[in-house]
């Protein structure tokens, strides 16, 4: 059974730091694709951040948090991280940590669709 826990949220004053973490179990993390996405009041669930697993590839951020955020593998195993730096006001969300396998072939996907299975969620508030 695979879970992906989140942890690392809280309140922060604009201009603030956060690093979010995500421990994936019950998956071949070698073979397997991860990615960050958030979810505002009132708005859909938005993508911010991937990569793969084996942390080989290029990982791309979304446009909106470019320049201030950064996701990254840790040294423990099954392990992915998103660095938030500079937050703003509108970067308050439920962030949410995704997981896909995706085989022998190392790929990054961007969309909520593409992902399998999610974690429960952790709240970020930035006020300003």
């Amino acid at each position: 059974q695979v879970q992906l826990v989140e942890s690392g949220g809280g309140l922060v004053q604009a201009g603030g730091s956060l690093r979010l973490s995500c421990v994936a179990s019950g998956i071949a993390f070698n073979r397997a694709a991860m990615g960050w996405f958030r979810q505002a009041p009132g708005k859909e669930r938005a993508f911010v951040a991937a990569i793969t697993g084996a942390f080989t590839t290029g990982t791309p951020v979304a446009d909106s948090v470019k320049g201030r955020f950064t996701i990254s593998g840790g040294n423990t195993k099954n392990t992915v991280y998103l660095q938030m730096n500079s937050l703003k006001a509108e970067d308050t969300a439920v962030y949410y940590c995704a997981a896909r396998a995706t085989g022998t072939i190392l790929r990054i996907f961007l969309r909520e669709e593409e992902y399998t299975y999610w974690g429960q969620g952790t709240q970020v508030t930035v006020s300003s």
